[in-house]
């Protein structure tokens, strides 16, 4: 064969294989890995930066293997415990601050309040420590010993709420220290429910990474809902640029409030858990204002069992040593990953948290 005819005739015999039916789970992975143009951030480890505030995001996206098993669809994890205090929440921790000293709202003097679950507190504990701010944290006495212990060792003031009350006591104790201890610059709350900045910069940063990662490739993100604003500013930006991009929520089946509002049209003020669940940093009870439930296309219940069996799988199968929230989101996208009409589709889900948080609990026994 002359040299000159070769390229012709592997151009031809590419085009004619790339037409044929996809037989086997294997040909479907090789499609769905092809069409995924993944890149490597290099730079972000060798910069010299002014605080810790500057070297959140840039998380990596790494491909689920074991835990996905046959199923047809590449499924990726966002693995967010590569930010500086190992949560997704250390994004909007920072953000929030931004925003309000930007606004004036805060000075060196101020009291800043905070409720939470345990990430946001802490993204926002080494922010005010980086930058000198006093932060008292209400939390539900229910979260892991960890958790604790990190926002003490960041310098913050915790006050834990009665348990039974979720999160909805530790947002009722917050408003009650702002209200004591005036109006702004005196005291300021975050508010991360309702404050803008939120989504803001999961739209800014966040999306972003998902796209650039996977070079538009995205089909379907997979999100717990604690706040709403992951989802939120991911979802708004993914759909914008590609509207066939599905948004699924990951809500506890014992705290059903998104199915409740979205699917049952239980009016946002209205809705109830059903009661206490296992899974910390999401399903809060509520309807968080800054979640845009219009961008939610389909929610995935997921049990308590389910969280800690998924969560102590990505660690045993896949080397990912993640929280209690990214079992949820993990179950909820494996189960997508097996649908026949996901085959060859590319899913992100967002992994919040390290799991090195949660050792005290029951989602790593000590045995």
């Amino acid at each position: 064969m002359k040299p000159s005819l070769q390229l012709p005739l592997l151009s031809k015999l590419l085009a004619v294989l790339s037409v044929l039916p996809p037989f086997t789970v294997r040909t479907h992975r090789r499609r769905a890995r092809r069409a995924l143009v993944m890149t490597t951030d290099t730079t972000f480890r060798g910069h010299v930066y002014d605080d810790i505030t500057q070297t959140f995001g840039n998380t990596p996206c790494i491909k689920l293997r074991r835990v996905v098993g046959d199923a047809r669809a590449i499924v990726i994890g966002k693995l967010e415990n590569f930010n500086p205090l190992w949560s997704v929440k250390d994004r909007i921790g920072v953000a929030m601050i931004d925003a309000a000293e930007r606004a004036g709202k805060i000075k060196p003097e101020t009291m800043i309040v905070e409720p939470t679950s345990g990430n946001t507190g802490i993204g926002l504990a080494f922010t005010c420590a980086a930058r000198g701010y006093k932060l008292t944290v209400t939390m539900p006495e229910s979260m892991s010993l960890e958790r604790q212990r990190l926002l003490k060792a960041l310098g913050a003031k915790l006050i834990l709420t009665p348990r039974e009350l979720g999160m909805k006591g530790a947002v009722s104790e917050a408003m009650k220290l702002y209200q004591e201890h005036g109006s702004e610059p005196h005291a300021f709350i975050p508010q991360q429910f309702k404050n803008p900045a939120n989504p803001e910069i999961h739209r800014k940063t966040t999306a972003e990474e998902i796209w650039r990662a996977t070079g538009g490739t995205i089909d379907i993100l997979v999100c717990g809902v604690g706040t709403g604003g992951t989802i939120t500013g991911c979802g708004e930006v993914l759909k914008s640029r590609k509207p066939s991009v599905k948004c699924v929520a990951v809500e506890p089946t014992q705290s059903p409030v998104l199915t409740q509002h979205i699917v049952q049209g239980v009016p946002r003020d209205q809705v109830k858990p059903l009661g206490p669940h296992k899974i910390q940093g999401i399903g809060a009870g509520f309807i968080p204002d800054v979640l845009n439930c219009a961008i939610i296309d389909e929610i995935v219940q997921v049990t308590d069992d389910e969280a800690f069996e998924m969560g102590r799988r990505l660690a045993k199968e896949e080397g990912m040593l993640c929280g209690i929230s990214c079992g949820a989101a993990a179950t909820a996208a494996v189960k997508l990953a097996h649908r026949p009409e996901n085959a060859g589709k590319v899913i992100v889900v967002v992994l919040p948290d390290l799991g090195e948080r949660y050792l005290s609990t029951a989602l790593y026994p000590q045995e």
